[in-house]
């Protein structure tokens, strides 16, 4: 890995959609040779997915909440495949604290968050907070020229 293959990440995050020419263009290689680098990302994991950035405001879903949840390690195992399978939970992190688990939720009323948190009330103790407006959307990271990647065996 180099730093052609981040500038390669950093145009991807910003624009997933960009063509092998354009990114070509930027890094002054040819499109085969974008091609290749991509696939070498992705096939050593380093590129894990593409996705679209959803307004989920204009598609009804009109709040935004971060829930914490104080969770038991035994519980993990019934826990995971439960979130896995909530369509409404855009992501869910083991994080360190009080509460062991925050997830990051979307519902279209507060009537159905609320039947949510009861469902999560089952595992262990909750805290909510309802998002009033986001001032940093999700928009990856740019990943500085100078980042250190001599540990990056290809």
């Amino acid at each position: 890995m180099d730093k052609t293959d981040l500038k390669i990440l950093n145009a991807l995050q910003a624009d997933a959609r960009i063509s092998l020419k354009a990114l070509a263009d930027q890094c002054f290689i040819s499109s085969p040779a974008i091609s290749a680098r991509i696939s070498r990302l992705k096939s050593s994991g380093i590129i894990r997915d593409y996705q679209a950035n959803l307004n989920y405001q204009k598609l009804n879903y009109r709040i935004k909440a971060y829930i914490q949840l104080q969770l038991e390690p035994s519980q993990k195992e019934r826990f995971y495949p439960f979130v896995e399978g909530v369509p409404n939970i855009l992501e869910c992190d083991c994080v360190t604290g009080e509460y062991s688990q925050i997830l990051k939720v979307i519902f279209e009323s507060t009537q159905e968050l609320d039947d949510f948190v009861n469902q999560l009330q089952t595992f262990g103790k909750t805290s909510t907070q309802i998002v009033f407006s986001t001032s940093v959307p999700n928009r990856g990271f740019n990943l500085p020229d100078d980042h250190d990647i001599s540990h990056i065996v290809d």
